[in-house]
């Protein structure tokens, strides 16, 4: 009881003095946000362009991005993706784009959530401290957790690392590993969508179900002998995905 609370305690704590960089070129909104999660208790700062986000990156830690979709220069979309090559930060789209086929774009480059304008001011901090929790709970170390293996491949829930077959470390956003790390602790047992969202901590604020059909995807896509005709995370029809590997615990 007393190691839950610690890490209850630790995970608020991280939460509170998180560092968030809004990048948006619209002022007003830039001030409405920053005001926003100052009156939340995080530090946030405010920049209006990929070239100012690369030279304040470059200076200090943030914990959490929020990025708009539609920016001068390098948009958005352009940004999460480079972004999202070499980084786990969480990121929060946000953008005036309201279709479908936008928001899944968006997050198939890599966004962990997507939130539309005009947004609800409530719902968008919700969102932000669902992000937080589950990144900051994915950075407490289990040593309870085993690594695991399946097909030749290699899942460590406290180094939060994937490897494959050659030992080659294989990049996963911190939602993809998430999700990754729920079907090996399940397998051959069918998780609906909000089974895996419940598991991955993101809560009834986290990403809409659809989201984890495109967090699926991008798992599939690195993990899978052919991701187009996936044998590792099937999709059960009116069901949800199972994982079919067998899964071995590393004593």
């Amino acid at each position: 009881m007393a190691e839950v609370m610690n890490n209850t305690a630790s995970n608020v704590l991280a939460q509170a003095s998180a560092r968030i960089l809004v990048v948006e070129d619209d002022r007003d909104i830039a001030s409405m946000l920053i005001e926003l999660m100052r009156e939340a208790g995080y530090a946030a700062e405010a920049v209006g362009s990929a070239l100012d986000m690369d030279r304040l990156l470059r200076k200090k830690e943030f914990q959490l991005i929020i990025l708009d979709g539609m920016l001068p220069g390098e948009d958005g979309f352009s940004i999460c993706r480079r972004i999202r090559s070499s980084d786990t930060i969480p990121i929060l789209m946000l953008t005036a784009l309201s279709k479908e086929i936008d928001r899944v774009v968006g997050l198939e480059l890599g966004a962990d959530d997507y939130v539309t304008k005009p947004f609800n001011s409530r719902e968008l901090l919700a969102r932000v401290k669902a992000l937080l929790r589950r990144s900051s709970y994915s950075m407490q170390v289990k040593p309870s957790l085993e690594s695991m293996t399946f097909a030749g491949w290699r899942i460590d829930p406290v180094t939060r690392e994937l490897t494959d077959s050659d030992g080659v470390h294989v990049s996963l956003t911190t939602a993809e590993f998430d999700v990754l790390l729920v079907f090996c602790q399940n397998p051959r047992r069918v998780m609906t969508r909000q089974d895996i969202l419940t598991r991955t901590h993101a809560g009834s604020a986290g990403p809409v179900e659809r989201s984890i059909d495109v967090h699926v995807s991008r798992v599939r896509q690195k993990i899978e002998p052919n991701y187009k005709d996936p044998t590792f995370i099937k999709t059960v029809r009116l069901g949800g995905y199972i994982f079919t590997p067998e899964v071995e615990v590393e004593t």
